[in-house]
């Protein structure tokens, strides 16, 4: 469904890979078209290019000529990962802790500040947040490079992970939170109050783990958000990641370009709801992997 809805919807949208400005010679347009067979009937195309997906093969770039689609994926997916799978952890770290410590002290004005700070990170867009980081960090102070990837050396990394992780930050806090009173109020942690047991030691030993089951579940949206997102947030910061080559593949109307990343970002996401369906079996014992 996913191969099939983006094939068509992308040949929908008006140009072509080849249009340009100046005209090409009706003789070179159709031998290009040949080449890359886009004068065959878009079924046949359709049919082809499935028959191509089966055995691996995405196809050449219509734009960077030079490379296959599979190889700028497999130059761009390092970078995407680096930086997603940095936001991914840092937002976990620090969305549980702040969830947690609101908790904690509900109705406090330390639960009010942070709970009002995780609302406007949510209702506040990446592509906002990223050109204010820039503007503060970057050219008002010059802690931190503007953009660029600087071969990942960990200053070109602070901005861009910060940017994509603010918002999913937000969201596990206000998770955590929710989750952690609910369990705070049971009465095997009134029974562990009751033996002598410190709040630290409560939280970490018996309502922690429970309490991560909100956000095991979110984490496979969230790992789809981040792949998402990190389009933008690559283009915006000049990263050379996959989302960089999503876009201009986009714009250029690359169509195996786009196609693949689609379809490998699809795969990551299915892989990703995989991984958390076990994290999810493992963290509530109720839940059982066998079709028992």
């Amino acid at each position: 469904m996913l191969v099939t809805l983006a094939f068509f919807l992308i040949r929908i949208a008006p140009g072509g890979p080849f249009d340009s400005e100046k005209e090409l010679p009706i003789a070179i347009q159709k031998s290009i078209e040949a080449k890359y067979h886009l004068d065959e009937p878009l079924v046949q195309q359709y049919f082809r290019y499935l028959g191509d997906i089966v055995q691996g093969d995405f196809g050449p770039s219509f734009q960077y000529k030079d490379f296959t689609v599979t190889e700028l994926i497999a130059k761009g997916f390092p970078i995407s990962l680096t930086i997603g799978g940095l936001s991914l952890v840092f937002a976990l770290i620090v969305g549980i802790i702040l969830g947690t410590i609101a908790a904690v002290r509900q109705n406090s004005w330390v639960d009010y500040a942070l709970m009002s700070t995780a609302m406007l990170g949510i209702s506040t867009p990446n592509f906002v947040v990223a050109p204010l980081l820039i503007l503060f960090f970057a050219v008002y102070y010059d802690w931190f490079p503007a953009g660029g990837w600087g071969d990942g050396h960990w200053q070109y990394l602070i901005l861009p992970v910060l940017a994509l992780s603010l918002r999913y930050i937000a969201y596990i806090a206000r998770l955590v939170r929710g989750s952690m009173i609910e369990i705070l109020q049971a009465d095997y942690i009134r029974t562990a109050k009751a033996k002598g047991l410190s709040t630290f030691q409560i939280v970490i030993r018996h309502a922690l783990k429970p309490a991560l089951l909100p956000v095991v579940s979110y984490l496979g949206p969230a790992a789809a958000g981040i792949l998402t997102g990190s389009v933008v947030i690559e283009k915006i910061f000049g990263v050379p990641g996959l989302g960089r080559y999503f876009v201009q593949g986009a714009l250029n109307r690359d169509y195996t370009l786009v196609m693949g990343v689609i379809i490998f970002m699809g795969v990551l996401i299915v892989i990703f709801n995989l991984i958390v369906d076990i994290l999810y079996a493992y963290l509530d014992p109720k839940i059982h992997l066998d079709n028992q």
